[in-house]
């Protein structure tokens, strides 16, 4: 399984249930790295999406303990035993965790790779990814050229699990 997001200097990622920032080349990055791929993601991260839709050309699963909540286009699973279920039906190297925070926080211990954005800021946030360069189960194996938009200068990253 693989993780992705954008973090800032302080490995921050939300606030007000928001991305810090829009960078439209993350966000094609995001896009290119999982089209046609099984995003999974909890209730707020759906919801923060434009008109709470699910991203299309994506098998979009959703994890949330509100049994009584519906969403049209996505699948819910409940439990973290059902969502185990569900995976099994997909390749590992195809599914993606995308969020939020304590979906990261649940699932990163099951992934290999973290396709993680640096962005050279720091944002007020009430939301964070685990430190990976703090990690000792974690390794960097790649970092992308310097992008910038605007005055924001980022890079894309590569970690991986250590065996």
């Amino acid at each position: 399984m693989n993780v992705i997001v954008a973090v800032d200097k302080n490995w921050a990622i939300g606030h007000n249930n928001r991305l810090l920032t829009r960078i439209p080349g993350d966000l094609k990055n995001f896009r290119r790295m999982t089209l046609g791929k099984v995003i999974v993601m909890g209730r707020k991260t759906l919801e923060s999406f434009p008109g709470g839709q699910p991203l299309e050309k994506r098998v979009n699963i959703v994890l949330t303990t509100n049994r009584a909540y519906q969403a049209k286009g996505v699948v819910l699973v409940h439990t973290m035993e059902q969502l185990a279920e569900k995976l099994e039906e997909y390749q590992s190297d195809d599914i993606f965790i995308i969020g939020g925070g304590s979906v990261y926080k649940q699932l990163l211990p099951q992934c290999k790779t973290a396709y993680i954005t640096k962005i050279n800021h720091a944002y007020q946030a009430d939301t964070w990814f685990p430190n990976l360069d703090e990690e000792a189960s974690w390794q960097q194996v790649e970092e992308g050229e310097e992008q910038t938009c605007f005055d924001l200068e980022y890079h894309f990253t590569r970690y991986e699990r250590k065996e």
